[in-house]
């Protein structure tokens, strides 16, 4: 008899986090198991992917609402969705001040958000045997799902979030185990939780090389990427996180030492895209640093470029580097906590000081030495990054 497993996460917007529950569900043992997955919110253009094979459960407009704003919820008569947003506002509001009392509510809502929404719905009516919460709000699984088994995802460096530690500690425990995707990531969250170091197992995001290159194969040779010159891939959310600031300050360095044929592309969208613009027409780059917007396949982008970029303050484990070092890409990252779990420095890619200068550096060594990228990239090729077998683990945790 199939076992019944049940996934659950926000949306499905194009994101590192989206795209590896994509390509876990993808390569599912469905022989096996039946698999139910609750998306709160059905949005986002990774909605298409779901393996017809997953059976999606229907959306709650009320429980959607835990990321809208209050404004918003009113507008739609989400009156129940509205007063929880108010009040999970005004307590998140109370608890910064205790916690640190110089900055906002930040994350701090967030958890109050998860904590009350959860509270106020109902969950699945059947049991499963076993309740896997792959990303935030942790809450609900922890609360309203019956299940043999809970398990929670970890995708981040928890050193790194201002929270209320105490509040967040206590939903963790509610899981029998908690999945971590690299070394990096379980030492930062044993940093943060030490009581929790027994219910950590380390599964790394699975990925798919074939696929992966079947679609950098696909389409023609973006338009953006055609210009002659030396250019630069990132791909990733537009938010402070990613550090795409940073870059811009690199490249305007990088063009002030006489590199002025160095291009920079990004993929990706986010709430910041509106300061970073006014940045690059400050910073007179509006035709060599360019946002490309959301992209449903930026594997062509990657493919085409001489050199791959992850510029960010702070990762998990990134699944856009793994991207890239599939594609043979020779990479450059900056030195956040978790980045030598993906990159062995000088072999597999270069890790440099998260600052203008340090990438700037480290891209102007690699444009001026032909022979180190392609050193790079002989390595990669002999690298093999099929990790289907990750999937066993989770298997054998199903009660």
């Amino acid at each position: 008899m199939k076992k019944r497993v049940l996934f659950t996460g926000y949306a499905m917007e194009i994101g590192g986090i989206e795209r590896s529950l994509i390509n876990m569900l993808e390569q599912f043992d469905y022989d096996s198991f039946d698999v139910d997955l609750i998306v709160f919110c059905h949005t986002g253009e990774f909605m298409e992917m779901i393996p017809k094979q997953v059976n999606l459960l229907p959306e709650s407009r009320s429980y959607a609402a835990i990321r809208k704003s209050i404004l918003e919820c009113l507008r739609q008569g989400l009156v129940k969705a509205s007063l929880l947003r108010v009040a999970s506002k005004a307590a998140a509001y109370v608890s910064a001040r205790r916690l640190r009392p110089a900055e906002g509510p930040g994350y701090i809502q967030m958890q109050y958000d998860s904590k009350w929404f959860a509270a106020a719905h109902r969950g699945p009516m059947i049991e499963y045997d076993m309740a896997v919460s792959y990303a935030w709000p942790h809450d609900f699984v922890a609360e309203k799902v019956r299940a043999k088994r809970k398990i929670a995802w970890i995708h981040t460096d928890f050193t790194q979030l201002e929270m209320d530690r105490t509040m967040d500690e206590a939903v963790w425990s509610r899981y029998e185990n908690i999945i971590s995707i690299s070394e990096a990531c379980t030492d930062s969250f044993i940093k943060s939780y030490p009581s929790l170091k027994e219910k950590i197992k380390l599964i790394e995001n699975i990925t798919s090389p074939a696929f992966i290159r079947d679609m950098a194969e696909q389409g023609d040779i973006p338009q953006a990427m055609k210009p002659e010159g030396f250019t630069i891939v990132s791909v990733g959310r537009l938010s402070y996180v990613k550090g795409f600031d940073i870059a811009i300050l690199a490249l305007k360095l990088l063009h002030d030492r006489g590199l002025t044929k160095v291009k920079w592309h990004v993929v990706g969208y986010g709430g910041s895209e509106n300061e970073l613009r006014e940045q690059i027409a400050r910073s007179g780059l509006e035709n060599s640093f360019v946002l490309l917007g959301k992209q449903m396949n930026p594997y062509p982008f990657i493919k085409h470029c001489d050199l791959y970029v992850q510029p960010s303050r702070y990762e998990g484990k990134a699944v856009t580097v793994t991207e890239a070092q599939i594609l043979h890409k020779p990479i450059i990252i900056t030195n956040y906590p978790t980045a030598t779990s993906q990159v062995v420095h000088g072999k597999t890619g270069i890790i440099c000081e998260c600052s203008a200068e340090g990438l700037a550096d480290a891209i102007g060594e690699l444009y001026a030495n032909d022979e180190k990228r392609k050193e790079l990239i002989g390595n990669l090729e002999l690298e093999d990054y099929h990790n289907r077998d990750e999937l066993e683990k989770l298997y054998n945790m199903v009660v």
